[in-house]
């Protein structure tokens, strides 16, 4: 019979928000416990617990056969090395419904020994590396589990943790690994959930190994004596950890923190006295391939002046080339310069946020978090000894009821031989019970010979033994930590420092952060002869040439010098506008002195309106004169005036119809300021009454009826004014008295000293 109910029916009315509110709730829940935070147990989230599982049950365990035993013998073809994709298939298909990429992915990484400490997957194929290439595949890759994998499973046949039916029912799947490799720690993990996270740096198992030992031998011991021990992180693929000891303990208390790691460089000389620096190792989680990227960005931004190249010659190891701008490049500056601007030195964050024994997320010191691994490994052996005490009862009690039939054995075999019903027989006549009795009639006929039962009392009399050993552990927690820091004690020994897998492998060395090096510094510093010229040609000719003859270099025809100086390759040049800008330019930069060099407009983006007023070497430390036409001015620090872009800064805001047009430097011994106006009226002045500005108008130096500025200039009072004489003769002339001049700072002044220049300039 057909339903005809209305669908709507089915419909109930719940305000939105806490309907919005309870899913996503349920969302976050389901991130948090089943997806991105790892179990402190066995460091483990459900994906990589799904695969590992799978792969047991595949019979994927390490070992098999070696490829040189299966060429000459191909019919010990015992290895087990499987498709991933039989693997991906078997766990979406019973046990993790996600997308099969997502689970390749997490299986790919488990494989990668530089993602994991202690890979827990062999993969055989590619896996991709460490440049950032994907790996092949899965139809391509094979694979197989670890020793180290083995030993987070081990026990798993032993009743020591609880199994829970998979999603659909139909499978049962481990809810944790009961081995006794501690895996969270020395594999590390990282995850984001919804509104929490996880990070966790992979570690040295020794180390952790001997951290537990210090716990089981005295639960009391203190940070500080386990951080003797866990030295920090061990990252896979080395560097150097350059924290000091008491940011690395604090992170560990807190169980919240970052490490800053370098890469492991070292200097190789060659020949004439040049010299390369080779990395051979780079920090944890950095692509090999992005990291040269970044260095050779450096290279074509001329960030770094001191720089030259940068080649990649790694094969099976990492072998980075940096080569030098010059042999007298200092290396450790050289290396310090790309700390600061690429990932050859990073942080990795510390933030031990995991699933507790009771799957509730909590973020845990060192301390805490091994303590809470010990219980779960104590709870993992008495549960594995209470097991192997119900196989021993169940075994005894066999060996009764067979001890009991040898004894009797003529009997036992008349019963069988006679009654029709031998069972019940059995049982009333030797006091047996039904599982001793059928054990007994599926007995071997081979099973019946003398030495049968020497056998049996013999493995009756160790079962006994065995039995009481094991009540013992269960019942003595001194006996409980014996055991488990002697089966520690066994597995440091495949782990152990001297070995391949167990050797430390990032060396810890404190140091300082990388400094911020100056950029004339990293620049070699050699004398230049600075030219521009009328029409705003720039060049910079090696070594400081005779300033005099700047008339006789080539210059465009219509052109010749208007500026010219000695300066370095490290200074900085000051070029101001009559708009009152000025600009920055580093000599290192400036076009070499072949041809007639480059328009100065290439190198800065100057504007169309003003012209170019004054051009020199910012000096350090010096103070500067600034004064534009109409007679206002102000003194600025020349470290003020440095632009750092190509626009340059706007220093001096000239008014309507003005232009700046000095900027002087301020000699140290300078005490007062002499100016002198279109219309031929000079003035004197204190130095102290010019106000010192960053940037504005500044003060009203001169008062004009007519005209304007025409020059002005700082001097010291008691040296007085010089002047060049005219003529050929070169002569200077000085007025040493210059207090008839000398009044407030914006009088008008009075006509010059007899002979003062009638260009009005000083």
């Amino acid at each position: 019979m057909t339903d005809f109910r209305d669908p709507f029916d089915a419909i109930k009315d719940h305000p939105f928000d806490d309907a919005l509110s309870q899913r996503y709730l349920v969302y976050a829940l389901s991130t948090i416990t089943a997806r991105s935070l790892p179990d402190l147990r066995d460091g483990l989230k459900p994906v990589h617990r799904r695969l590992l599982w799978a792969m047991r049950l595949l019979k994927m365990e390490p070992g098999g056969a070696s490829p040189d035993v299966l060429v000459a013998n191909p019919a010990r073809n015992t290895t087990s090395y499987k498709k991933c994709a039989r693997v991906v298939g078997d766990v979406i298909g019973k046990y993790h419904p996600h997308g099969d990429q997502s689970v390749y992915d997490a299986m790919v990484r488990l494989a990668q020994e530089f993602s994991l400490r202690t890979p827990l997957v062999d993969g055989q194929g590619n896996f991709g590396n460490i440049d950032g290439d994907n790996a092949a595949a899965m139809r391509y890759t094979e694979a197989r589990l670890t020793q180290a994998a083995a030993d987070l499973m081990a026990g798993l046949d032993e009743g020591t943790v609880d199994y829970r039916p998979t999603y659909n029912g139909e499978d049962e799947e481990p809810e944790v690994f009961p081995g006794l490799f501690p895996n969270l720690l020395a594999n590390g993990a990282t995850g984001i959930a919804v509104g929490m996270a996880t990070s966790i740096p992979p570690h040295n198992v020794t180390e952790l190994i001997d951290a537990a030992g210090l716990l089981i031998d005295d639960p009391d011991t203190d940070h500080a004596a386990l951080m003797a021990v866990v030295k920090g992180p061990d990252f896979p693929t080395g560097g150097v950890l350059v924290d000091s000891p008491s940011i690395i303990s604090e992170a560990y208390v807190t169980g919240r923190g970052a490490f800053r790691t370098r890469a492991r460089w070292h200097k190789e000389e060659g020949g004439r006295g040049t010299w390369i620096a080779v990395v051979t190792e780079i920090p944890y989680q950095v692509q090999k391939s992005k990291l040269i990227e970044q260095i050779a960005g450096i290279i074509n931004d001329r960030k770094l002046p001191i720089l030259a190249d940068v080649r990649d010659e790694s094969d099976t190891e990492i072998r980075i080339v940096i080569e030098p701008r010059a042999r007298t490049v200092d290396p450790q500056m050289l290396m310090d310069s790309l700390f600061r601007l690429t990932d050859l030195e990073n942080r990795f964050p510390l933030n031990l946020n995991v699933l507790d024994a009771t799957r509730t997320p909590r973020v845990l010191g060192l301390r805490p978090l091994l303590i809470e691994w010990l219980k779960h490994q104590i709870d993992v052996l008495v549960r594995r000894a209470r097991h192997r005490l119900e196989k021993i009862a169940g075994r005894l009690e066999l060996l009764d009821g067979y001890i009991i039939a040898y004894l009797n054995l003529d009997r036992v075999i008349e019963i069988i031989r006679t009654e029709d019903e031998p069972k019940a027989v059995m049982m009333d006549e030797f006091a047996l019970n039904d599982r001793q009795v059928e054990a007994i009639l599926n007995m071997r006929l081979r099973s019946l010979r003398k030495l049968e039962e020497m056998e049996l009392r013999r493995e009756h009399a160790e079962l006994v033994k065995e039995k009481e050993e094991l009540e013992k552990l269960v019942e003595s927690p001194a006996r409980q930590r014996t055991r488990l820091k002697r089966d520690l004690a066994a597995l440091r020994k495949r782990y152990g420092p001297e070995t391949d897998l167990g050797r430390r492998r990032t060396l810890v060395e404190e140091a300082a952060p990388a400094r911020e090096i100056p950029l004339e510094a990293m620049i070699e510093k050699e004398p230049i002869t600075v030219i521009l010229s009328e029409r705003g040609w720039i060049r910079a000719m090696s070594g400081h040439r005779d300033l005099a003859a700047a008339d006789t270099l080539k210059f465009k025809e219509g052109d010749g010098p208007q500026y010219a100086f000695h300066a370095y390759t490290t200074d900085k040049l000051l070029l101001a506008t009559s708009t009152g800008r000025i600009y920055t330019l580093a000599s290192d930069k400036l076009p070499g002195g072949r041809g007639f060099g480059d328009p100065v407009r290439s190198l800065i983006d100057m504007d169309n309106e003003g012209a170019i007023v004054a051009f020199m070497p910012a000096r350090a430390g010096t103070d500067l004169l600034l004064a534009s036409s109409d007679g206002r001015g102000f003194v600025a620090a020349t470290a003020e005036l440095i632009a750092e872009t190509r626009k340059g800064k706007q220093v001096v805001n000239v008014r309507a119809g003005a232009k700046l047009s000095i900027i002087r430097p301020i000699p140290a011994e300078a005490d007062s300021i002499a100016v002198i106006g279109e219309n031929r009226k000079l003035l004197v002045f204190p130095l102290t009454e010019m106000p010192k500005m960053t940037r504005g108008q500044g003060v009203q130096m001169q008062r004009y009826r007519d005209g304007g500025l025409s020059d002005a200039i700082a001097f010291r009072l008691s040296d007085g004014l010089s002047w060049t004489m005219g003529g050929e003769s070169g002569r200077t002339r000085t007025e040493s008295d210059m207090m008839p001049w000398k009044v407030a700072r914006g009088a008008a002044g009075r006509m010059p000293p007899t002979g003062f220049p009638r260009d009005n300039r000083f």
